[in-house]
């Protein structure tokens, strides 16, 4: 389920934390499906237990999954944790990282739209739709 690349230049729990995120994001992994134990996950990809544990960490953080004390690791229910203001403080940091990576590979805006449309599409990811989570 979880694959990770050496070669990639990116830390390995920053691979994992995107690949649950992918997995949960495109519903492959759903609201109460237990993730693999920490030390099972390490084994698997042959890495550190603490580099999962790290990235468990990391999504329990962003509200993406929880721990039960002895029963594992789980897909959190979709829920806000967070004000209207901190929502958007979180997207406006991820959407100037995005530019700014978009500016250096030479992408202008129109094409950049059209890519994030089509990965929304096949992440089957509807954000047309405006939640009200109040």
């Amino acid at each position: 389920m979880i694959k990770i690349n050496i070669h990639d230049g990116t830390p390995i729990y920053i691979q994992i934390v995107r690949q649950f995120k992918y997995l949960i994001a495109t519903g492959s992994l759903r609201e109460g499906d237990e993730l693999p134990p920490v030390r099972v996950l390490a084994q698997q990809l042959l890495i550190n237990p603490n580099t999962v544990a790290k990235a468990y960490r990391e999504l329990e953080n962003e509200g993406l999954i929880y721990t039960r004390p002895g029963a594992g690791t789980y897909v959190a229910p979709e829920r806000v944790l967070f004000s209207d203001e901190e929502r958007y403080r979180i997207l406006h940091e991820y959407i100037d990282s995005l530019l700014v990576v978009a500016k250096h590979l030479h992408f202008s805006l129109s094409p950049l739209l059209k890519l994030i449309q089509t990965r929304a599409l096949e992440m089957n990811l509807n954000i047309e739709e405006e939640k009200n989570y109040e």
